[in-house]
């Protein structure tokens, strides 16, 4: 694609920035007994989205190991979702944040989805 050089140029790679500065943001008021369990995964799977992002952007050269790392990207989103929601279970995080990552969750989940639908459109081979 010409109009992209680099991953993070990216719209979806810039969003999970985002994400995951806002989910640090969050799990720093998180209680010191969850540092090794909620707050660390959360920290992990939101992290890891923008991670597994680059990692797509470096498979280019074959379009299923493309796709597939973008496929763990949308899984980490997903598990970013879930912990989110266990932190609001556990009333530790507000209706307001819950709402605010779900809907980040949420575009990220689009925009990896349409760029797995266009593969060949990044892949370095097919263009």
């Amino acid at each position: 694609m010409s109009f992209v050089k680099n991953y993070f140029e990216l719209d979806v790679y810039l969003l999970s920035r985002e994400l995951s500065k806002e989910i640090y943001l969050i799990t720093r008021r998180f209680p010191p007994e969850e540092k090794f369990s909620l707050t660390d995964q959360i920290r992990r799977a939101s992290r890891s989205i923008g991670a597994q992002i680059a990692e797509s952007w470096a498979k280019r050269r074959y379009v299923n190991h493309f796709i597939s790392k973008l496929t763990d990207s949308d899984a980490e989103q997903y598990e970013t979702r879930h912990w989110i929601e266990v932190a609001y279970d556990c009333d530790l995080v507000s209706i307001e944040e819950l709402n605010s990552i779900l809907i980040k969750c949420e575009n990220i989940n689009r925009k990896l989805n349409a760029m797995i639908n266009k593969a060949n459109l990044f892949c370095i081979n097919n263009q």
